[in-house]
């Protein structure tokens, strides 16, 4: 047991969450977060949906990594991910129909996700599979971490709402108050993924 939550296991897991963060640091998954995040409830489950064939494909990939062909390992990773995100893409749409449709063609494009394949390529291939498990873990949760706050944002800020309840009180309506609608269209998006890459890069400017 000890060994399974090892030092290095640890920060297997915790990295891809701050000092080594897809999207703040590798700056990868950039198009998906500009284009899932105008609401928070879609940005949590694309969180959710990344980080779940994140962290299975890494564990199948691991599994059987000694017995696949290197001239055709890139094939075998994109068969693999493709089964995950046809799985979750149809769970979602028996469960959560309305997310669904407002992900679109976005839970598909998983497939090219640059995190998920890094993470295959880099990793899964060259570890065990509770490593690769932790590892993928660690990444999908990086990478909805940044999506969870540029849809808090980009929704309380563009609908006064938050899981499209309102937030903003009617009397500040009232009083002139306004929503950004600038903070619903794909620009704004990258500002604020801007603005959090920046935030973080300053935090931990030192510990770096």
């Amino acid at each position: 047991m000890s060994k399974l939550f090892s030092k290095e296991n640890c920060e297997v897991f915790s990295n891809p969450l701050n000092l080594n963060n897809p999207i703040a640091v590798q700056v990868l998954g950039i198009c998906s977060a500009l284009a899932v995040t105008s609401q928070l409830e879609p940005a949590i489950v694309m969180g959710l949906s990344v980080t779940v064939i994140t962290a299975f494909s890494n564990v199948i990939i691991s599994l059987i990594r000694k017995s696949i062909p290197n001239r055709i390992r890139i094939i075998v990773q994109l068969v693999v991910v493709a089964a995950l995100v046809t799985i979750v893409s149809q769970i979602l749409k028996a469960f959560a129909y309305d997310v669904s449709v407002q992900l679109s063609v976005y839970v598909g494009l998983i497939i090219t996700n640059c995190i998920l394949m890094g993470r295959l390529e880099a990793f899964a291939m060259m570890n065990g599979p509770w490593e690769s498990f932790l590892d993928g873990i660690g990444n999908g949760l990086g990478y909805a971490l940044i999506l969870v706050i540029v849809g808090f944002v980009r929704e309380l800020l563009g609908f006064g709402t938050l899981f499209g309840i309102q937030i903003v009180p009617d009397f500040c309506y009232e009083n002139g108050y306004m929503n950004n609608g600038m903070m619903t269209m794909p620009a704004m998006s990258l500002i604020i993924v801007g603005c959090v890459i920046w935030a973080h890069r300053s935090i931990n400017k030192e510990e770096k």
